[in-house]
C-alpha cells in the first residue's frame, strides 16, 4: 500500500496486479509505504475502511481517494499457478508443481479450496461487503498506458516500470469447460474486471 499524503491518494496493492514494480517507482514520492507484513502490504478496501481511512481522515480532515489495479481473471490465476510452481515451494501443500492449470482452476472454484488454490479474490479486494465496487479509481492491468498516464498526472511524476517478481513460465491454456465453471462460479472476478476503466 502506497499513502500520497499531498495528493489525497491511496494505491491498494492487490496481489499479483504488478504492484511490486509500482512500489518500485512510486516509493520516493509516497508519504507512507507498507511494505510488511504482507496482510499489510495488501489490504484490501474493506479492512482499510475499517482501520485506517477513519485514522487517516482524523489527521488530514478529508477522505483519501482510493485506487486499485485489477489483471484479468483467467491471467491473473495462471500467475498465481506459475508462481506457487517455483521450485522453493516443492512439498509445501502450496506448491502447484505436481497439478495442470484445469486442476488448479477448477480447485479454485471450491468453496474451500486447497491451500495451493487458496489465493484470494479480486472481488473482494476492491468491493465493499455488498459486493459494490468501493474503489474510486480501478485500472485493469492490461491498460499500463491508462495506469501510467492516471499516476503521472496525479502525483507529477514520470513513471518507467519495470517487470519484477516475474513468476516462472509455465502452460496456463484453460480448457473450454473450466473456464465455462469458472465463469459461472466467479462471476464477481469476471465482473469487476469488467468494470475497470479508471474512471470513478
Amino acid at each position: 500500500m502506497l499513502v500520497f499524503w499531498k495528493q489525497n491518494l491511496v494505491f491498494l496493492a492487490v496481489p499479483k496486479t504488478g504492484t511490486t514494480a509500482i512500489e518500485g517507482a512510486l516509493a520516493p514520492k509516497a508519504s507512507m509505504v507498507l511494505r510488511d507484513p504482507p496482510t499489510l502490504k495488501h489490504t484490501p478496501i474493506y479492512r482499510y475502511r475499517r482501520f485506517l481511512k477513519p485514522f487517516f481522515v482524523q489527521a488530514g480532515g478529508q477522505e483519501p481517494e482510493t485506487i486499485a489495479v485489477v489483471r484479468d481473471p483467467i491471467d491473473w490465476l495462471g500467475s498465481w499457478y506459475r508462481y506457487r510452481a517455483r521450485t522453493d515451494l516443492d512439498g509445501h501443500t502450496n506448491s502447484t508443481k505436481d497439478i495442470s492449470f484445469d486442476d488448479f482452476v477448477l480447485e479454485y472454484t471450491k468453496g474451500k479450496p486447497a491451500p495451493y488454490a487458496n489465493v484470494g479474490s479480486q472481488a473482494k479486494f476492491v468491493c465493499d461487503g455488498d459486493g459494490n465496487r468501493a474503489v474510486d479509481y480501478l485500472f485493469r492491468y492490461e491498460d499500463q498506458n491508462r495506469l501510467i498516464s492516471f499516476l503521472e498526472e496525479r502525483l507529477d511524476v514520470t513513471l518507467n516500470l519495470y517487470r519484477v517478481n516475474v513468476s516462472p513460465p509455465r502452460d496456463t491454456r484453460l480448457s473450454a469447460a473450466v473456464e465455462d465453471k469458472l465463469r459461472d462460479k466467479r462471476a464477481a472476478e469476471f465482473a469487476i474486471w469488467d468494470q475497470a476503466s479508471g474512471s470513478t
